[in-house]
């Protein structure tokens, strides 16, 4: 046997998943594409997490959305991070040039153009279906890991949110966490420390002062209600293809702050709400993140164990993740270690430290005898990848260059008109797009203090209008007894009599 034919039965021994998969392409060896030696995904190991990665231009966009029109189909919705703004097309089915015919026949698999139904959400200024979530549902752990915040500064905020649980007091958004702790620095001072104990001053300063930060990068229009129906990301249409829900975030690249805080916040609503699904056929919901360094850039260690740990978590609940970036050293070792799937794009290699990361890249794959991992990271053509998969039982599958099929979806944006139409359509947008401001600790709180104003000014009035009585007694009595010492005193009834006397005679 030859070595192309042992590489042929090599990959298809690794690629050949007894249930429902995703073909992603066709194997290559020395520059030629073998289409009979095709590479499947197990559909049921996609909740097993995965990676995206290469240098800008070399089709990471691309492959996101060959996995998101496919895990559609298969009746799998997705969550998109849109970070660029050029994943809309997959609304609409491909125009179908001819290259792309081109494309799969070398690989085998015919070319058939295909849109998928698709949601557009967003947390920014951009159009689409609001989502929110209110200050209450964050709870002071995840608000703190957001924050950064010290141990110190941590327990006060604990304390914030038990008093308004126990005074029944929502904390919707930013306003009313800004509120409580100028109420617990001043007016409430001394019933909170009666009952929770001293608050520093200096430590709700420094607390109040990230918060605003936080709302510097645009968080105040994510906290807030109608709170987001995390169930409403696994809705299908009335072909039982998944939904592809788009995030909009091509406003928010220089903004990583608001961009983890969505992540995060969202993560733990998904891992809090969905029920544990145990060893399915197909994950409930696979989420893509675009950019993923955002995630990670300037990320606290605590914020970083946070997502660390609900990465190694969420898989039970049916859900696989997906991070998108130029290089695998992006992703931290710890999350980087819970990925099943890694798909490699080419690397370039212009300087020493590109040449440094393309080593350690390298070494996160499977050691192969027909491939020089370090040297095909740098000869990969666009749409071309090194893929190592888990098979059906979580085994590392072999590791294959791969000639990547095309997106069945138009792989150019939508035009601003298609955009609106589609939008304007949306199911979700009127029910979470309508502005609710209801009464909440900044309005209970407001309410409190005038109340204790007033109660105070009323009092005050109550005490002077009394000193004024008591002044104006002394000063009658004073006058009282002054007439009468007059009208008593000796000299005063010799005149009289005097008087009395020249009238008689």
């Amino acid at each position: 046997m030859d070595k192309k034919q042992e590489f042929v039965d090599h990959i298809r021994n690794a690629y050949q998943p007894k249930g429902d998969f995703i073909h992603l392409g066709a194997a290559m060896l020395d520059g030629e594409t073998f289409a009979d030696a095709a590479v499947k995904i197990p559909l049921k190991t996609m909740n097993r997490h995965g990676l995206i990665a290469g240098a800008t231009g070399t089709g990471k966009s691309k492959t996101l959305q060959i996995l998101a029109e496919n895990l559609s189909q298969k009746g799998v919705p997705v969550l998109l991070m849109d970070v660029k703004g050029d994943l809309s097309g997959i609304a609409k089915p491909s125009a179908g040039e001819e290259f792309l015919h081109e494309r799969h026949q070398k690989i085998g698999f015919p070319f058939e153009a295909s849109k998928s139904p698709v949601e557009f959400l967003t947390i920014s200024e951009q159009d689409g279906v609001r989502l929110r979530a209110t200050v209450s549902e964050f709870g002071p752990i995840l608000l703190s890991r957001i924050l950064d915040v010290t141990p110190t500064q941590e327990g006060i905020l604990a304390i914030i949110f038990k008093y308004c649980d126990d005074h029944h007091l929502p904390l919707l958004d930013l306003k009313d966490l800004k509120k409580m702790l100028q109420y617990v620095t001043n007016e409430g001072r001394e019933n909170i420390e009666n009952e929770y104990g001293r608050i520093s001053s200096a430590s709700t300063g420094a607390i109040l002062r990230k918060i605003v930060a936080l709302e510097q990068q645009g968080a105040e229009r994510f906290f807030g209600e109608r709170s987001f129906d995390v169930t409403d990301l696994t809705r299908k249409d009335e072909n039982g293809h998944g939904y592809v829900n788009i995030m909009r975030l091509t406003d928010i690249q220089d903004r990583p702050k608001l961009f983890s805080t969505f992540m995060l916040s969202l993560l733990a609503e998904i891992y809090t709400t969905f029920p544990e699904e145990g060893d399915s056929d197909r994950p409930k919901l696979v989420l893509f993140i675009d950019e993923a360094h955002l995630i990670f850039k300037e990320a606290s260690d605590a914020l970083l164990d946070q997502i660390e740990s609900i990465v190694k978590l969420i898989r039970s609940k049916g859900v696989g993740l997906y991070f998108v970036t130029q290089n695998p050293t992006d992703v931290p070792s710890e999350v980087l270690g819970q990925l099943g799937l890694k798909i490699q794009h080419a690397l370039r290699a212009f300087t020493a430290k590109d040449r440094k990361a393309i080593k350690l890249s390298a070494e996160n794959y499977p050691i192969s005898e027909y491939y020089d991992t370090k040297n095909q990271l740098t000869s990969l053509g666009i749409g071309e990848a090194l893929i190592s998969a888990l098979d059906e039982k979580g085994r590392p599958s072999a590791l294959a260059a791969t000639m990547l099929r095309a997106p069945m979806s138009r792989m150019d944006i939508l035009t601003d008109t298609e955009l609106e139409e589609l939008i304007f359509q949306s199911k979700l947008r009127p029910k979470y797009n309508e502005e609710i401001d209801r009464e909440s600790a900044y309005e209970l709180l407001n309410k409190k203090i005038e109340e204790a104003e007033a109660k105070e000014a009323k009092e005050k009035a109550e005490a002077e209008a009394l000193e004024r009585e008591k002044a104006s007694s002394k000063t009658s009595g004073k006058t009282q007894g002054t007439v009468i010492k007059v009208l008593t005193s000796a000299t005063f009834i010799r005149g009289v009599m005097g008087v009395l006397n020249k009238l008689l005679k």
